[in-house]
């Protein structure tokens, strides 16, 4: 079971190299249910072996590469992620003996490779074994970018840009953010429970639990002895899982009960059941998304949270709504597609992913369905626009664009549904920003643009 185990691991970073659009959470959840029989022990290793070789991908490559002959770029990618895997467990497992992390990884090797890709597999992997600790790294003071890049591993474009934004104490602090492993931070359903009921609850499944400092729904909660599904509280709709930069969205759009409100991106759904617990369940909420699938599982999780006031459209946000007469909204949340670099930490492979031309794209994108919902918002009706990003490409620069283009637009400073302590995280030009390092919390950019004409 233990080789069928860091073959499923294997499997996964296969499939994330292969097809860069897979998500690390569906890679993961299709990889399980085809091993049902997995023990809990069993799946927390496979997460743990994935998530730590792309989390320190860098700096394991940086190793594989002083004990390698060949380039990195000229090893089979599957022979490469085996070879990672080996190294992730040897220099951070402790409790995993270095005899089994190289044994079980030369026989990974066998059951694919030719024997001189297998004898090569096993000669860097003892070498590593004897001697990763005298591998030398970039000295920091010569080369900070690069030093930063191997050590904390990260792509060397995204540390070169946020050295040059934040100088290197705070671009350390925001890499060691990054890289620790979060807690699970949920949302009370306060339609059917209150935070302080749902905490002592959950006092049952974790050892510490502490409540959110800005979100007033919010529970964070570390090492559940089951998973989350099998939790009672989760099973009765009493809590959906949300980061708690997230929870603070919903609060931005600040609705109503009966108010008129849309989610124009709404996924599966994680904002959308906030935005109903604000209104009351009363009102009416409409939620828009591209993807069918996604709108099924939303509507199946408004069923468990109580709530039956969602009305689900299927549409692409980068067209143009083409009603003759377009229903129009009190509110609209615009929770746009990005880049993800600020949830990193909850995301490893994202690093990967993303490159900095595509902050481009993504720009233009969110402009285009900005555009397309400027003309559903009423007089004095606010839009507001979110992403989680702390990249100026996908936050200030496009509400730039569209105060700009949109003269009926103002950035909204008052932030009624915020709370005096949340208001300290609102700059002078009234953007909500949050950062691993500063807030523990993911990384979120969001604005309140209200219509003034």
């Amino acid at each position: 079971m233990v080789d069928k185990v860091r073959n499923t691991a294997l499997a996964v970073l296969n499939t994330l190299d292969k097809n860069r659009f897979q998500t690390l959470d569906t890679a993961l959840e299709t990889a399980l249910n085809k091993n049902p029989w997995f023990t809990k022990r069993d799946r927390g290793f496979i997460q743990t072996l994935v998530y730590g070789v792309l989390r320190w991908r860098a700096r394991i490559d940086w190793v594989i590469t002083h004990f390698s002959k060949t380039r990195l770029d000229k090893v089979h990618p599957k022979v490469l992620n085996i070879l990672r895997l080996a190294v992730f467990q040897i220099i951070y497992l402790d409790r995993i003996p270095v005899s089994a992390a190289v044994n079980t990884s030369v026989e990974m090797a066998k059951s694919s490779s030719a024997p001189w890709v297998v004898g090569y597999v096993n000669g860097l992997l003892r070498n590593v074994a004897k001697s990763y600790q005298r591998v030398p790294y970039p000295d920091i003071e010569k080369d900070p970018v690069l030093a930063i890049t191997v050590e904390k591993s990260f792509p060397k474009w995204l540390i070169k840009r946020w050295y040059r934004r934040f100088g290197l104490k705070e671009t350390l602090l925001l890499a060691d953010a990054i890289n620790s492993i979060p807690s699970i931070t949920v949302r009370t359903n306060t339609l059917k429970t209150s935070r302080e009921s749902l905490a002592k609850l959950l006092e049952g499944y974790s050892a510490r639990i502490e409540l959110t400092e800005y979100s007033p729904d919010g529970i964070r909660f570390f090492n559940p002895s089951v998973s989350i599904p099998e939790i009672k509280a989760f099973e009765q709709g009493l809590f959906q899982i949300q980061d708690e930069a997230a929870q603070l969205v919903a609060l931005f759009l600040n609705p109503q009960p009966g108010e008129s409100v849309l989610d124009a991106c709404a996924g599966l759904g994680g904002k959308t059941g906030h935005i109903a617990q604000l209104m009351k369940n009363r009102g009416r909420l409409v939620v828009v998304d591209k993807d069918k699938n996604k709108l099924t599982r939303l509507e199946s999780e408004m069923h468990r949270l109580g709530i039956d006031m969602v009305k689900a459209q299927l549409h692409d946000l980068n067209k143009p709504f083409i009603q003759e007469q377009p229903e129009t909204f009190d509110r609209i949340l615009l929770d746009a597609p990005c880049s993800g670099l600020g949830v990193l930490r909850r995301n490893p492979d994202a690093k990967w992913n993303s490159f900095k031309q595509n902050l481009a794209h993504h720009h233009k994108r969110q402009a285009i369905m900005l555009d397309n919902l400027a003309h559903l918002v009423k007089p004095s009706g606010v839009l507001v626009y979110a992403v989680c990003s702390t990249e100026p490409e996908e936050n200030e620069l496009v509400i730039k664009d569209f105060l700009n283009k949109h003269e009926e637009f103002a950035i909204e400073n008052s932030a009624a549904g915020l709370s005096l302590k949340i208001h300290h995280l609102l700059t002078d030009t009234g953007y909500l920003k949050t950062f691993p390092h500063l807030h523990h919390m993911d990384g979120f950019f969001s604005v309140c643009l209200k219509r003034i004409k």
